[in-house]
């Protein structure tokens, strides 16, 4: 996840620059049902509202919550499918509390009713994510539901009310850019708490509608838009919070935004960026799916490293015997082509490597979802148009 607004307020008001991150643990998204009530054009997990069989009871979840915080995992974001259709959801997450978790809640937002928004409000989650693919009609669509859009917004209102802090998420495509402005002004007119821009992922469902990815294009423009309404929220001090994810080049095109904008600042940025690290799959972030198996991060999920059944989290976790693992836990990462000579390669960490893995069979292949220029990666042919972007 790229935190947009951190390093905006940066330019504002600068910190001192530390060590590469190196969080204790993953963070865990942890999908503890696959059943969902809704078909999603997108879903990586291709959920159905029907029972799968083998996963996890809550004793099960317990247990495996008791080897996460052996493994010093600070934060577990509960989804699913969708995480409200599990009878135990608040059983999970009010243990999950009390073990000193930082608890998030993924969800489509459409089963957030009057009968169960206060015990979500209680049980103290840090955050509630909710998906947005743009507005109504278009929402409706990729949800292939009627009425998915007022009842997830309904959710959204119901967290609001009942004190809950909730988030809006999209996942960026073609077919729903147009409504992306849209959206950025109803997080305004509703006084929601946070934006996530999800670029679209070659994984499960997204992978078979890859045709429907943003153009490179679109994303810019896309990108551009959520820079500059952020920027505008910091200037005035208002507490929104924009971030981006499953496109690590993002921290890149602020560097050149930067550049554009506020010169003098470049360099801070940059070691800031740095700082991050870009990419973190198979590092900070894991995933374990509704049958127990661990993931470098959601979007690999036909690509097992052990099941929590069988093996604590933290030994899966650590064990570099397999080559992908190996590969990530790496530093720089072993990325090939365009990826290997990019100059920010230490800023994005070869980005996403499914997307390299789905289309190539190469987990170092370049990442074909790299939204950015020649010379906006300082390959040398390109190095006066480079000088050019940047003055």
């Amino acid at each position: 996840m790229f935190r947009v607004t951190q390093y905006m307020q940066e330019l504002v008001t600068p910190t001192p620059a530390g060590p590469r991150r190196a969080p204790p643990g993953p963070v865990v998204i942890w999908n503890l049902v696959r059943r969902c009530n809704l078909t999603c054009k997108h879903c990586y997990s291709i959920s159905a509202d029907k029972d799968f069989p083998g996963e996890l009871n809550t004793a099960g979840v317990f247990k495996v919550m008791d080897d996460l915080k052996a493994a010093r995992v600070p934060v577990l974001i509960l989804s699913g499918g969708e995480p409200l259709l599990r009878p135990d959801i608040f059983d999970i997450a009010r243990r999950a509390k009390a073990m000193g978790f930082y608890v998030g809640l993924s969800s489509n937002g459409t089963l957030v009713d009057e009968a169960n928004v206060q015990a979500i409000a209680d049980t103290g989650f840090d955050y509630v994510g909710i998906s947005l693919d743009g507005l109504r009609d278009t929402h409706d669509r990729f949800r292939r539901k009627e009425g998915a859009f007022e009842a997830a917004l309904n959710g959204v209102r119901l967290c609001k009310t009942a004190g809950a802090k909730v988030g809006i998420r999209l996942t960026l495509a073609q077919e729903n850019a147009q409504d992306f402005p849209a959206l950025l002004d109803l997080m305004e007119t509703e006084g929601i708490d946070k934006f996530y821009l999800s670029h679209l992922n070659y994984a499960g469902r997204g992978n078979k509608n890859r045709k429907g990815d943003a153009h490179f294009m679109t994303t810019r423009t896309a990108m551009d838009l959520l820079f500059d309404r952020c920027w505008r929220h910091v200037q005035t001090g208002r507490a929104k919070e924009f971030v981006t994810g499953n496109n690590d080049a993002d921290g890149v095109y602020l560097l050149h935004w930067v550049a554009r904008h506020f010169p003098d600042r470049y360099e801070h940025i940059r070691t800031k960026l740095v700082q991050w690290g870009g990419n973190a799959s198979g590092v900070n972030v894991a995933n374990i799916d509704n049958l127990g198996d661990v993931h470098p991060d959601t979007m690999w999920w036909n690509y097992p490293l052990g099941n929590v059944k069988e093996r604590p989290f933290g030994e899966i976790w650590s064990d570099v015997s397999d080559p992908l693992m190996a590969g990530l836990k790496q530093m720089p990462r072993p990325v090939q082509e365009r990826c290997a000579q990019c100059l920010h390669l230490p800023i994005c960490n070869g980005n996403t490597r499914v997307r390299a893995w789905q289309t190539t069979g190469n987990f170092w292949a370049e990442d074909p979802g790299c939204y950015l220029t020649d010379a906006e990666i300082g390959l040398a042919e390109s190095a006066s148009e480079n000088l050019a972007l940047e003055t």
